[in-house]
This record gives structure tokens, C-alpha cells and sequence, in this order.
């Protein structure tokens, strides 16, 4: 279902059992992604911070935030969205009513490049690994996961639309931070290959 083109990474490393992209290093990773995606299997595995995260996309300076100082970790997304005041992410309840979410990305903040020496370079810091298993993947874990009653959040109301559109809006982050110079990869699933985006603007 991608809405852009990926390539496996060539240049890799193992990580605790699991291959990851040569340039990136153990305290760099935030793993983020819909729910459901494995987020919390790939950050057990990996032997991170155990407790999820959250950042607001639209708060100033959220990447000096606390919570992003223990990694790797999970990470939740807060997103803005045209017509909605308050960030949202894509399990609360004010999202999951909305008809057709459009991210308002000219509200998302984002760290800026480094220009001194001895300042931070807050873009190298971090590297996104975003998990995009194909949305009917992802629908059918969850109904099963559902039926064991382990997550909440696959106790609210739940169809292969809404979890496409999930999908959909990580996606879309996904290639907007990577535009914005920010460093990203994609998974489809936790113990898959690293990808890198192929923008097809560029």
C-alpha cells in the first residue's frame, strides 16, 4: 500500500540480533509507527527503555523533550491536523471521529540544523525507524490481538479503513521528515530488512 517506493539498505549492521542501517548507533534509535506495528517487540528486542514515549510534532523544541533522552525507545506521535486545535495521535478518540484527517505540516516543528560548532546537532541525534506492516497485516493482527484483550486500544472500534488511514498518516511523516533532512527508515515489519524511502519528488 506504500505511497512511495523503498529499497532495501545495502550498507548494514547487526544490533542486538537485528540488522540495522551501517551509520546508525544503538542510542540514535526512536521506533515509531501505528498501532500494533511491533513497536514494543522491536524495543524489547533491542533491550531499550521499556516505558512509551510521546512527543507532540507541534510543541517547540520537543526534541529536548525528557522523554526522548532513554533510548531506544517507542514513540507515539502527537500530530496536528488541519481543522483541529490540539495535537492528535491515530488511536485517540477525537482522530479516530474525524472523516478524513489532513496533517497540518505547516504546524509541525522541527529541529533545526547545526551551526556552530560546539552547538547540537539535534537532526543526527535521532533516527526514526518508522514500522509499516501492509495495513491488511496489520488489521488482522490486531483483531486477533483484540480478542485476547491485551491492548485497550484494540478494544475501540476497529476496521481496515480506519487502519489504513493509520498507516497512511505514518507514512506520510515519514517521507516529510525525510525531506526536512531529518534521518529515517522504514520497516515493514520488526525483524524486516531496513528500507530507505525513494521520494518521488526527487
Amino acid at each position: 500500500m506504500q505511497t512511495f517506493d523503498t529499497q532495501a539498505i545495502n550498507e548494514v549492521q547487526t544490533i542486538k540480533g537485528g540488522i540495522f542501517p551501517a551509520d546508525v548507533t544503538f542510542r540514535q534509535l526512536l521506533i515509531t509507527g501505528p498501532p500494533g506495528c511491533g513497536k514494543s517487540t522491536q524495543v524489547s528486542k533491542l533491550g531499550g527503555w521499556p516505558e512509551e514515549g510521546y512527543i507532540d510534532l507541534s510543541s517547540p523544541r520537543w526534541w529536548t523533550a525528557q522523554t526522548l533522552s532513554l533510548r531506544p525507545r517507542e514513540i507515539h506521535l502527537g500530530i496536528p491536523f488541519q481543522g483541529v486545535d490540539e495535537p492528535l495521535a491515530v488511536f485517540d478518540d477525537g482522530w479516530l471521529a474525524l472523516d478524513a484527517p489532513k496533517i497540518d505540516f505547516s504546524r509541525i516543528t522541527l529541529p533545526p540544523q547545526k551551526r556552530y560548532f560546539f552547538s547540537v546537532n539535534w537532526q543526527e541525534r535521532y533516527v526514526f525507524e518508522f514500522l509499516l506492516p501492509e495495513p491488511e497485516v496489520l488489521y488482522q493482527r490486531r483483531m486477533e490481538r483484540g480478542r485476547q484483550h491485551t491492548h485497550p486500544v484494540d478494544q475501540q472500534s476497529l476496521s481496515l479503513k480506519i487502519v489504513t488511514r493509520q498507516v497512511l498518516i505514518y507514512e506520510q511523516i515519514a517521507l516529510f521528515f525525510q525531506r526536512q533532512g531529518m534521518s529515517v527508515y522504514v520497516r515493514e515489519e520488526s525483524d524486516g530488512v531496513p528500507l530507505t524511502i525513494i521520494d518521488p519528488e526527487t
